[in-house]
C-alpha cells in the first residue's frame, strides 16, 4: 500500500514517467525514509526551507525484510535532485545537483531488512546543498533516488561534476546513470517552499 501511495504521488506530480523514473511499470526494491531534525517528508509532502538546512538521515527498507543477505554484495548510489531550477516555469538548470554519494555498501546484518544511515558508509561526492527555493518561485519537487550499482563500479568526483553552487546546475541524471550502469530501485520525494510562501500558490 505505501509503495502504491509513492507511486500515485510521483504520477501526479508528472515525476513517474520522467527521465530519471523513465518506466512506468517501476517498482521500489526498497523504500527510503528522509529524517531532518523536525521533519519526515514522504509522497510530496511540503518542507520549508527552515527545515531542511540540516543534511537528513537517509534509511532505507528492503523489500524483502526476511532475506536481507540477498541484498548483501550490492553497493548504492545515492543523490538528491530538483527539476524545477531555478523555477518550475523556468527549469533551465535542472536537474540541481544537491547531494550525490556512491559506493554504499548495503549492511546485510540489520535488523528486520532496515538499514539506518546509509550515507556515512558511502562516499560522497557531491556534499549536501540544502533546498533553498524563492518564496516567489513557487513548489519545487526534490527526488531523492537510490540506485543498485553494477560490480566494481568505482566513481570520481570529475564523474559528477564540481562542488560549486554553479556547478551544480543543469546535472544530467540520466546520461549519468545510462553511463555508469545504475539501476533505479529505491525514490521518494518532497516539495520544497521558502519559509514565506503561502499554500495554494503555484502548486505543483
Amino acid at each position: 500500500m505505501a509503495s502504491t501511495t509513492l507511486l500515485d504521488s510521483l504520477r501526479t506530480a508528472n515525476l513517474l514517467p520522467s527521465k530519471v523514473i523513465p518506466e512506468t511499470s517501476f517498482t521500489p526494491i526498497f523504500s527510503l525514509t528522509i529524517t531532518f531534525p523536525s521533519i519526515s517528508p514522504s509522497n510530496g509532502n511540503f518542507v520549508r526551507v527552515s527545515e531542511v538546512k540540516q543534511q537528513p538521515v537517509i534509511s532505507i527498507t528492503s523489500s524483502s525484510p526476511s532475506s536481507p543477505s540477498s541484498h548483501s554484495a550490492q553497493s548504492f548510489t545515492f543523490m538528491l535532485i530538483d527539476p524545477d531550477a531555478p523555477t518550475p516555469d523556468d527549469p533551465k538548470f535542472g536537474y540541481w545537483r544537491h547531494w550525490v554519494v556512491t559506493n554504499i555498501p548495503f549492511d546485510s546484518k540489520s535488523s528486520a531488512g532496515e538499514d539506518a544511515d546509509i550515507i556515512q558508509r558511502g562516499r560522497t561526492l557531491t556534499p549536501y546543498l540544502a533546498p533553498g527555493p524563492k518564496d516567489e518561485s513557487g513548489p519545487h519537487r526534490y527526488l531523492f533516488l537510490l540506485f543498485k550499482e553494477p560490480e566494481g563500479l568505482k566513481l570520481e568526483k570529475s564523474d559528477v561534476g564540481g562542488e560549486e553552487f554553479v556547478d551544480r546546475r543543469s546535472f544530467r541524471a540520466e546520461e549519468f546513470v545510462k553511463t555508469h550502469g545504475l539501476e533505479l530501485v529505491g525514490v521518494q520525494w518532497m516539495r520544497g517552499v521558502g519559509d514565506g510562501w503561502k499554500e495554494g500558490k503555484d502548486e505543483l
